[in-house]
């Protein structure tokens, strides 16, 4: 795990930009295709900024979704599948496939068969970001490290539900989901390199303890300690209260 932080959110979001498009390209050049999975929310706004605007085949590039709400329709503001139909897929080329998670489908019937799809595949680069809770995609703690189901369906905690209306995605804690699917932690540390973005003040305590404290599913994103090509992306705020050796 290799911490590189920068200045503010911009900066942050041009950084892990720019090497999420080297590595999509190296693996297109390797294999032909490149494989993603793409997060949301407002840890990605510059981040898919940037990547959008790179010189990327899109048509050789296969992407899978992070995680959605359950029972949400995609006209919601707070959608991800709308997040990222506005914010990446109408701005890009046509990909490869594109499996986006349907949160009004029957929940285990499409946790199914998301998990058949991502199955065959090796997963080049995974974009990612660390919850207020510490979580990682929608495994909130304590997360399950052991589970081998590529996609889960979750409920989610109320430090977790507080953190998207605080952003702004719902007006009320009680307007937010309680459940979503979620793929699994297992599965995302399939990926050949993570990148994992992590802007702002409110994300500090997560930060330092998904870095300081030891691996632990209390603190879900600690488990990007044994990955062998993650790195966090963080601005001065969201590294604020790393000890002084990590800063």
């Amino acid at each position: 795990m290799e911490l590189i932080i920068k200045e503010d959110p911009t900066e942050l979001g041009q950084a892990a930009g720019k090497q999420a498009a080297d590595l999509i390209r190296g693996a297109i050049s390797e294999t032909g295709t490149a494989n993603i999975i793409l997060a949301t929310g407002t840890s990605q706004f510059q981040t898919l900024e940037r990547l959008i605007v790179a010189n990327i085949d899109w048509n050789k590039v296969v992407m899978f979704h992070l995680d959605e709400y359950i029972g949400l329709p995609i006209t919601h503001p707070a959608s991800f599948r709308k997040y990222l139909k506005e914010r990446f897929l109408d701005k890009v080329a046509p990909l490869k496939a594109c499996y986006l998670i349907n949160g009004e489908n029957d929940a285990e019937t499409e946790r199914r068969r998301l998990s058949e799809h991502i199955l065959p595949y090796h997963i080049d680069v995974a974009l990612t970001g660390i919850g207020e809770n510490g979580h990682l995609a929608f495994n909130d703690p304590p997360a399950n490290f052991d589970t081998g189901d590529p996609y889960l369906i979750v409920t989610l905690d109320e430090k977790c539900r507080r953190q998207q209306m605080g952003e702004g995605w719902f007006a009320t804690v009680e307007d937010v989901p309680q459940q979503a699917i979620s793929m699994s932690v297992k599965q995302i540390m399939k990926s050949r390199h993570i990148i994992c973005s992590v802007p702002d003040r409110r994300k500090a305590r997560a930060v330092k303890d998904s870095v300081e404290q030891p691996v632990n599913p209390l603190y879900p994103a600690s488990i990007l300690q044994l990955h062998p090509s993650c790195g966090i992306y963080l601005d001065r705020q969201a590294a604020s209260l790393l000890a002084s050796g990590h800063q």
